[in-house]
């Protein structure tokens, strides 16, 4: 019998094959690192962006809503909102705390406003900062901020004098930055914002009732920082909104 027929791999040729293999192993373990954290990264700023969209949605809403209440012809704004605290005059229905350039987590905006409620026969289903409507008459007094402690934006709402618990919305927030866009001159008849000022100037010079818009600033932690090849991404990303505040804007005739 000839044994020169029957010969197996070498040594050698089985140290070749294990060594290529190892590199085609190496390189899909690359490849599926690489889609793994693509996924995790289109993730994250998908997260991102929609954590924007309903953070400035939210506040949109409430904002818009500064100092509307049913039955106009009936009520005003000084009966249906008192002097109550934080507001300091009656129909003021805007209020704010810090300066523009405060650190995180930066400034508070307070806005109340009423609803006639689900029940009524000619609903307005106006919306409070939690996105809830009332099925009976209410007056909600509205607080965003931002809890230095959890990184989110939260909501304290205050329902016909009764207060809860700060509810968080957004996650991810950093700092809540605030201009309020005021006609600082009354004696104007256009009815036009000539100055944006931030919270502290707003309550210097008394310029509650003259707010018209407010800008508003979020910014948020940046869900690519510190991840591998985002070597020049920074580690935070802001948003930025202006809001008319409905009941204020107009040119008067």
């Amino acid at each position: 019998m000839n044994t020169d027929t029957q010969r197996g791999f070498t040594l050698v040729e089985l140290m070749i094959a294990v060594l290529i293999a190892l590199f085609l192993i190496g390189g899909l373990l690359t490849l599926v690192q690489a889609m793994k954290s693509t996924s995790l990264n289109q993730n994250g700023l998908s997260q991102l962006q929609e954590s924007e969209r309903m953070a400035v949605t939210l506040m949109t809403d409430v904002i818009q809503s500064a100092g509307y209440f049913p039955n106009p012809l009936i009520n005003t704004a000084a009966s249906s909102f008192p002097v109550s605290a934080p507001f300091t005059t009656a129909g003021q229905t805007l209020f704010g705390s810090g300066n523009y350039t405060d650190g995180a987590p930066g400034n508070s905006i307070t806005v109340r406003y009423q609803t006639n409620g689900t029940a009524s026969t000619t609903p307005d289903n106006v919306i409070n900062c939690l996105g809830n409507t009332s099925g009976v008459a209410a007056t909600w007094v509205n607080t965003f901020s931002v809890d230095p402690l959890t990184g989110t934006l939260q909501c304290t709402l205050v329902v016909n004098g009764v207060a809860s618990a700060p509810v968080p919305l957004i996650s991810g927030v950093n700092r809540l930055q605030i201009y309020y866009g005021v006609q600082t001159n009354a004696a104007v008849g256009t009815n036009s914002i000539d100055a944006y000022l931030d919270a502290a100037t707003v309550i210097a010079g008394n310029y509650w009732n003259n707010v018209k818009s407010v800008k508003i600033t979020l910014t948020f932690v940046n869900p690519l920082f510190g991840q591998a090849g985002q070597t020049t991404v920074g580690q935070f990303i802001t948003f930025t909104r202006i809001v008319d505040v409905m009941n204020k804007n107009g040119v008067t005739t």
